[in-house]
Protein backbone atom coordinates (compact mmCIF):
# COMPACT_ATOMS: atom_id res chain seq x y z
CA UNK A 1 0.00 0.00 0.00
CA UNK A 2 2.99 2.63 1.26
CA UNK A 3 5.70 2.39 -1.34
CA UNK A 4 8.92 3.76 -1.25
CA UNK A 5 9.90 6.79 -3.59
CA UNK A 6 13.54 8.03 -5.27
CA UNK A 7 16.67 6.34 -3.49
CA UNK A 8 14.31 4.21 -0.94
CA UNK A 9 12.32 2.48 -4.19
CA UNK A 10 15.34 1.83 -5.66
CA UNK A 11 16.80 -0.41 -2.53
CA UNK A 12 13.43 -1.49 -2.15
CA UNK A 13 13.32 -3.24 -5.70
CA UNK A 14 17.09 -4.59 -5.17
CA UNK A 15 16.97 -6.20 -1.50
CA UNK A 16 12.59 -7.39 -1.79
CA UNK A 17 13.63 -10.61 -3.94
CA UNK A 18 16.55 -11.37 -1.61
CA UNK A 19 14.49 -10.98 1.25
CA UNK A 20 11.45 -13.35 0.24
CA UNK A 21 14.18 -15.75 -0.45
CA UNK A 22 15.04 -15.98 2.61
CA UNK A 23 11.64 -16.17 4.20
CA UNK A 24 11.45 -12.34 4.99
CA UNK A 25 9.15 -9.68 4.37
CA UNK A 26 10.16 -5.84 3.62
CA UNK A 27 8.36 -3.84 5.67
CA UNK A 28 10.08 0.10 4.94
CA UNK A 29 13.38 1.26 3.35
CA UNK A 30 14.59 4.32 4.52
CA UNK A 31 17.60 6.42 4.22
CA UNK A 32 17.91 9.26 6.51
CA UNK A 33 20.78 11.75 7.63
CA UNK A 34 20.87 10.11 11.19
CA UNK A 35 24.97 9.45 12.11
CA UNK A 36 25.71 10.60 8.74
CA UNK A 37 23.72 8.43 6.41
CA UNK A 38 21.99 6.06 7.62
CA UNK A 39 19.86 2.96 5.42
CA UNK A 40 17.51 1.89 7.68
CA UNK A 41 15.88 -1.28 6.44
CA UNK A 42 12.95 -2.65 8.18
CA UNK A 43 11.86 -6.81 7.89
CA UNK A 44 10.02 -9.67 9.32
CA UNK A 45 9.27 -12.88 8.85
CA UNK A 46 5.76 -13.65 7.51
CA UNK A 47 4.81 -15.01 10.35
CA UNK A 48 5.77 -11.74 11.87
CA UNK A 49 8.46 -12.79 14.27
CA UNK A 50 12.16 -10.94 14.38
CA UNK A 51 15.18 -12.23 16.12
CA UNK A 52 18.12 -10.57 16.81
CA UNK A 53 19.90 -13.15 14.83
CA UNK A 54 17.18 -12.67 11.91
CA UNK A 55 18.38 -9.12 11.37
CA UNK A 56 22.21 -10.38 11.05
CA UNK A 57 21.38 -12.58 8.73
CA UNK A 58 19.43 -9.99 6.97
CA UNK A 59 22.13 -7.36 6.83
CA UNK A 60 25.03 -10.10 6.16
CA UNK A 61 23.14 -11.02 2.85
CA UNK A 62 21.98 -7.59 1.91
CA UNK A 63 25.10 -6.13 2.13
CA UNK A 64 27.15 -8.05 -0.68
CA UNK A 65 24.12 -7.35 -2.71
CA UNK A 66 24.07 -3.50 -1.99
CA UNK A 67 27.56 -3.07 -2.55
CA UNK A 68 27.39 -4.75 -6.20
CA UNK A 69 24.09 -2.60 -6.86
CA UNK A 70 25.91 0.35 -5.33
CA UNK A 71 22.27 2.74 -5.11
CA UNK A 72 23.76 4.82 -2.79
CA UNK A 73 26.76 6.98 -3.98
CA UNK A 74 28.17 7.78 -0.58
CA UNK A 75 29.06 6.09 2.92
CA UNK A 76 26.60 5.06 4.55
CA UNK A 77 25.69 3.02 7.61
CA UNK A 78 23.63 -0.01 7.33
CA UNK A 79 20.64 -0.98 9.88
CA UNK A 80 18.68 -3.77 9.84
CA UNK A 81 16.03 -4.07 12.37
CA UNK A 82 12.42 -5.59 12.79
CA UNK A 83 9.30 -3.09 13.35
CA UNK A 84 9.07 -3.10 16.75
CA UNK A 85 5.62 -2.76 19.03
CA UNK A 86 4.83 0.23 17.98
CA UNK A 87 4.86 -0.58 13.85
CA UNK A 88 4.48 1.17 10.68
CA UNK A 89 1.25 0.34 9.40
CA UNK A 90 2.09 -0.24 5.37
CA UNK A 91 -0.38 -2.97 4.38
CA UNK A 92 -4.11 -2.55 4.21
CA UNK A 93 -3.82 -6.13 6.08
CA UNK A 94 -1.30 -4.09 9.09
CA UNK A 95 -4.49 -2.41 9.79
CA UNK A 96 -6.90 -5.28 9.89
CA UNK A 97 -4.51 -7.31 11.87
CA UNK A 98 -3.91 -4.18 14.51
CA UNK A 99 -8.00 -2.97 14.46
CA UNK A 100 -8.92 -1.54 17.94
CA UNK A 101 -5.11 0.23 19.14
CA UNK A 102 -4.27 3.90 18.11
CA UNK A 103 -2.29 4.81 15.13
CA UNK A 104 -1.45 8.16 13.57
CA UNK A 105 -2.06 8.31 10.08
CA UNK A 106 -0.58 11.49 7.49
CA UNK A 107 -2.26 11.81 4.07
CA UNK A 108 -0.93 13.02 0.97
CA UNK A 109 -4.04 15.54 0.34
CA UNK A 110 -6.28 16.98 2.59
CA UNK A 111 -9.04 15.36 4.07
CA UNK A 112 -12.01 16.10 6.02
CA UNK A 113 -9.88 19.46 6.20
CA UNK A 114 -6.72 18.05 7.48
CA UNK A 115 -3.82 15.97 6.62
CA UNK A 116 -2.73 14.23 10.28
CA UNK A 117 -5.44 11.89 12.61
CA UNK A 118 -4.52 10.47 15.28
CA UNK A 119 -6.77 7.91 16.77
CA UNK A 120 -8.21 4.33 17.38
CA UNK A 121 -8.45 1.99 14.56
CA UNK A 122 -12.12 1.15 14.23
CA UNK A 123 -13.37 -0.91 10.44
CA UNK A 124 -11.07 -1.82 7.76
CA UNK A 125 -12.42 -2.62 4.26
CA UNK A 126 -10.87 -3.18 0.62
CA UNK A 127 -10.61 0.21 0.12
CA UNK A 128 -10.41 2.16 3.43
CA UNK A 129 -9.87 2.17 7.19
CA UNK A 130 -11.86 4.29 9.54
CA UNK A 131 -10.32 6.65 12.93
CA UNK A 132 -11.92 7.00 15.52
CA UNK A 133 -10.30 10.34 17.09
CA UNK A 134 -8.79 8.77 20.56
CA UNK A 135 -8.28 12.73 22.23
CA UNK A 136 -10.83 15.45 22.50
CA UNK A 137 -10.83 17.81 20.11
CA UNK A 138 -13.19 21.13 18.85
CA UNK A 139 -14.41 21.43 15.13
CA UNK A 140 -13.02 18.13 13.75
CA UNK A 141 -15.16 15.05 13.06
CA UNK A 142 -14.67 12.25 15.65
CA UNK A 143 -14.44 9.58 13.30
CA UNK A 144 -12.91 9.98 9.93
CA UNK A 145 -12.71 7.18 6.55
CA UNK A 146 -9.72 7.91 5.20
CA UNK A 147 -9.47 6.25 1.73
CA UNK A 148 -6.13 4.02 1.58
CA UNK A 149 -5.11 5.75 -1.62
CA UNK A 150 -4.46 8.48 0.68
CA UNK A 151 -2.19 7.03 3.40
CA UNK A 152 0.78 8.67 3.14
CA UNK A 153 2.91 7.56 6.17
CA UNK A 154 1.03 5.44 9.28
CA UNK A 155 1.93 4.03 12.31
CA UNK A 156 0.72 2.57 15.88
CA UNK A 157 0.79 4.33 19.13
CA UNK A 158 2.45 2.63 22.22
CA UNK A 159 -0.09 2.31 24.38
CA UNK A 160 -0.39 -0.18 27.72
CA UNK A 161 -3.01 -2.12 25.45
CA UNK A 162 -0.54 -2.56 22.58
CA UNK A 163 2.26 -3.87 24.40
CA UNK A 164 -0.01 -6.34 26.16
CA UNK A 165 -2.21 -7.64 22.93
CA UNK A 166 1.93 -7.63 20.58
CA UNK A 167 3.54 -9.63 23.42
CA UNK A 168 0.29 -12.20 23.79
CA UNK A 169 1.04 -12.11 19.77
CA UNK A 170 4.37 -13.03 20.29
CA UNK A 171 3.94 -15.63 22.83
CA UNK A 172 1.50 -17.35 20.67
CA UNK A 173 3.79 -17.71 17.86
CA UNK A 174 6.81 -18.94 19.70
CA UNK A 175 4.66 -21.54 21.69
CA UNK A 176 2.73 -22.53 18.25
CA UNK A 177 5.59 -22.16 15.25
CA UNK A 178 8.52 -21.75 16.57
CA UNK A 179 8.86 -23.18 20.18
CA UNK A 180 12.93 -23.29 20.15
CA UNK A 181 13.56 -20.07 19.22
CA UNK A 182 14.04 -17.79 22.83
CA UNK A 183 15.96 -15.46 20.83
CA UNK A 184 15.21 -11.83 20.63
CA UNK A 185 11.36 -12.26 21.98
CA UNK A 186 9.10 -8.77 22.29
CA UNK A 187 9.67 -9.42 26.03
CA UNK A 188 13.56 -8.53 25.73
CA UNK A 189 12.42 -5.73 23.61
CA UNK A 190 10.14 -3.98 26.73
CA UNK A 191 12.72 -4.46 29.03
CA UNK A 192 15.29 -2.97 26.90
CA UNK A 193 13.46 -0.54 25.30
CA UNK A 194 9.86 -0.26 26.95
CA UNK A 195 8.87 -1.00 23.67
CA UNK A 196 9.43 1.29 21.60
CA UNK A 197 11.58 -0.55 19.17
CA UNK A 198 12.94 -4.03 17.54
CA UNK A 199 15.37 -5.96 17.42
CA UNK A 200 18.45 -4.46 15.46
CA UNK A 201 21.78 -4.87 13.58
CA UNK A 202 24.16 -2.42 12.22
CA UNK A 203 27.34 -1.92 9.90
CA UNK A 204 29.12 0.46 8.22
CA UNK A 205 28.74 0.52 4.61
CA UNK A 206 31.49 2.93 2.25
Amino acid sequence: MIRETGIDARVANIIEPVLEALGFRLVRVRLSGLNGLTLQIMAERFDGTMTVEDCELVSRTVSPVLDVEDPIDRKYHLEVSSPGIDRPLVRKSDFADWQGHIAKVETSLIHNGRKKFRGRITAVDAESVTIESDQASYGGDPVVQIPFDLVADARLILTDDLIRDALRKDKALREGRIPDDDAGSLEEQVEDESGAGGNDADRNRS
